[in-house]
This record gives structure tokens, sequence and C-alpha cells, in this order.
């Protein structure tokens, strides 16, 4: 299927069976994108507590997306499981040496594809005193080695009355003590920024990576239902267009167990805030998209923003 510039929404829908059905603006068409740009797959699971089903469902979407031409692939927050209450979300947590990473990192090596792994339930440094863990998103190179870990910062602690959402991530979630530098990747020789989910709502996440040299920025995340449908996309938008930067942000969807559903619509948005995919919000699948840094560079020359930005203290004047 050849892309029909860079507004085309192009989905891979994953069935019960493995079938596949590549949707879009144009009709149905082949599995392998024809494409002059590095392309990278934006994926949408419904993780539960059974972490064999989850790495299986992880590992058929990451083969689509490298039978797709995928360079890197992106999972969402929860890829490894989402746990129906606390003791069962710490019992199911691990190390980066336990056995989910590192079956990840064999299926990167295998596939010579780069992995963004999304909220992966990991042990504290001193979980055998506290049994408290971080949220974090890993990288994983197309080697199989881990090049960078970052540690969500922004913690969701929220009760909305009345829409049913009452959760309170700080109960056993450390916050990560800074954030990581954008990484390098061959893919599209672009650089990628790391956040995680409620990180979205924080601009100044966002524009501090920018200032790094991001040209990507990731947001896998878990969104419920209600803050999904009123802030998701635009949040999403707002954040590409204010960097200047893809957006891309895998989802989880559907319902995980009886006490949490999520939003999905798995988004990949453009730096002028063109939504180029989305994976809707009920199906298992992948969007595909191209990586086209000649685009962003043709977007930041023509509205040079970030060189128009002033200095630090003329922000800081009503402190």
């Amino acid at each position: 299927m050849l892309l029909c510039g860079s507004t085309l929404r192009q989905t891979l829908l994953l069935f019960p069976k493995g079938h596949l059905l590549w949707r879009s603006q144009t009709g149905r068409g082949q599995l392998r994108m024809a494409s002059s740009h590095p392309l990278a797959a934006v994926c949408q699971m419904t993780s539960t507590p059974d972490k064999e089903a989850n790495f299986s469902t992880c590992k058929r979407l990451v083969e689509q997306a490298k039978d797709g031409g995928a360079s890197m692939v992106f999972l969402p927050e929860g890829f490894d499981y989402i746990g129906s209450n606390r003791e069962e979300t710490l019992q199911l947590s691990e190390s980066l040496q336990g056995d989910i990473i590192t079956r990840h990192t064999q299926l990167a090596k295998k596939l010579n594809v780069w992995l963004s792994l999304g909220g992966f339930h990991e042990r504290g440094h001193d979980w055998e005193n506290d049994r408290r863990i971080y949220n974090s998103h890993v990288i994983i190179n197309g080697r199989g080695e881990v090049v960078s870990v970052y540690r969500k910062g922004h913690l969701f602690d929220v009760e909305l009355t009345g829409k049913g959402v009452s959760l309170k991530e700080s109960a056993f979630t450390i916050p990560g003590p800074s954030l990581v530098p954008p990484v390098q990747t061959p893919c599209w020789k672009g650089m990628v920024g790391l956040g995680i989910c409620y990180d979205l709502r924080f601009p100044e996440l966002s524009l501090a990576l920018q200032r790094q040299g991001a040209e990507i920025l990731t947001y896998p995340s878990a969104f419920t239902v209600a803050t999904g449908a009123a802030h998701w996309e635009v949040l999403l938008r707002a954040r590409a267009i204010e960097t200047q930067c893809f957006v891309l942000a895998a989802a989880q969807v559907g319902a995980h167990h009886a006490k949490r559903s999520s939003y999905g619509h798995a988004l990949a948005v453009d730096p002028w805030g063109v939504v180029m995919g989305d994976c809707g919000g009920a199906d298992v699948g992948v969007t595909m998209v191209e990586i086209d840094l000649q685009r962003l560079q043709d977007i930041r020359r023509d509205m040079p923003v970030q060189q128009h930005r002033r200095e630090r203290e003329y922000y800081s004047f009503l402190d």
C-alpha cells in the first residue's frame, strides 16, 4: 500500500486467530507498506493480570509490525500486565533482569527491531524492605540491549467524583528522580524523548525534552475512559504543536478486569498537529506511520517557535 501524504491514517487490526485487516482511508491493502521514510509501529492492546497471555499479544504485535516494515515498535503502559488490586500488582512485578524484559530483549534481537516498552512494573531498589515499584519506560535496541530507562515522574493520584475514576498510583509507586536524555536511534536518525501516560499533562516535560534535541515524543499510556474521551487527543496534539515534534502514544484499550477499562485510540501525531494514525477505541492492533524528519525541519523553519521563545527569566518574572 502506498502512502498518500502525511495525513493518511492506516491501521493493522488484529483478530482472534491472527488474521489481519489493513484499514486506511484507501481501503484494504497489503501487509508491507511501501515507504521512502522509516516506519514506526504504535500498538494497542488489552493487558490483564495474565502475564503469559500479555506477552503472546506483544510478541504477535511486534512480529506483525516488523513484517509491515517497522523500524521501531511502541508498546503501551502496562504491556506486561495490569493487576486487579494493589497486592496483585506488586506480586507480579519484576526487576529489569527478570523474565519479562529478558524475553523482550530476545525478541528485539531476533527481529532486529527497536522496542519502546512503556510502563513496565519495575521493582524498586529497596524492594525487600518497602515493596514499592517504579513505572518504567524501557528502550531496547535491535541488538537486544537495554539502552535507556525512564521512570515515570508524575504519578496519577486522581479521584473524579461522579466519573468512576479513583486511582492512587503513589500508594505503591516511587516517582522517578529525573528525566532522561532523548535516545538516538538509527531507525530514522532522530532523537526520541520518553514520557509515560500522566506525564502528558505536563508541558514542561515535553519542552525540556525538545530543548535536549527530541524530535519524537512518546507517551505510552493506559488512559481511563472518562479522561481519554475528554482530553486524550487534544493533549497529544497540543504537545506535538507546541514542541513541533512527532508524538507517538501507544495505548491500552477495553476491559482489563472487572474494576478497570482503558480508552484506547493509540495515536500518532505529526509536528503540525495532524493525526497520522489512530487505532480506534475497540480493537487490539497497530497503526503504522512514516517518520519524515524533513517535514519536521520544514515546519520548524517556517514557524521558528523555538527561536522566538524568550529567556527563562521572562517566564518566571511573576513567580
